[in-house]
C-alpha cells in the first residue's frame, strides 16, 4: 500500500513537471534569441512582468536599432501550447490552439520559462 502511495506521487510529479513550470508574479531577466540562428547567441536582454497570466516584455538593452531601451517587446497571456508542450505569449484564449507557434511562423512567440529565452524573428 505504502509502495502504492509513492509510485503514484511520483507519477503526478512526473506528470506536473513534463509541463514545465510557471513562474511566480514576479520579474525577471530574459534573452532574446533569434529562431533563424539557433546556434546564434543573445541577440538582447528584457525585462519580463509576470502578473497572474499577464505577461509584459519590456527591451532594456541596446543593442537593436528597431527598438530602445525600455519599449514594451510584447505584452499578453502567458499560456500553454498543448501542441508542441511549450508556453508562449498569446494575444487572445484562441492562440491557446494555434496551429504554429513561435521561431518564424504568424503564431505567438515562444517562451522558455526555464531557460529564460524569448524566441524572436
Amino acid at each position: 500500500m505504502k509502495f502504492k502511495l509513492i509510485g503514484t506521487i511520483f507519477l503526478i510529479f512526473i506528470y506536473i513537471s513534463s509541463f514545465g513550470q510557471k513562474l511566480k508574479n514576479g520579474t525577471y531577466k530574459f534573452s532574446i534569441r533569434d529562431a533563424e540562428y539557433v546556434s546564434h547567441p543573445i541577440v538582447a536582454k528584457c525585462k519580463v512582468i509576470i502578473k497572474r497570466d499577464k505577461i509584459k516584455v519590456i527591451y532594456i538593452d541596446s543593442s537593436l536599432t528597431l527598438i530602445k531601451y525600455g519599449d514594451i517587446f510584447d505584452e499578453g497571456i502567458l499560456m500553454w501550447h498543448k501542441k508542441t508542450k511549450q508556453w508562449i505569449i498569446g494575444h487572445s484564449k484562441q492562440d491557446k490552439n494555434a496551429k504554429e507557434v513561435g521561431g518564424c511562423s504568424d503564431g505567438p512567440r515562444v517562451i522558455d520559462l526555464k531557460k529564460k529565452e524569448i524566441w524572436n524573428c
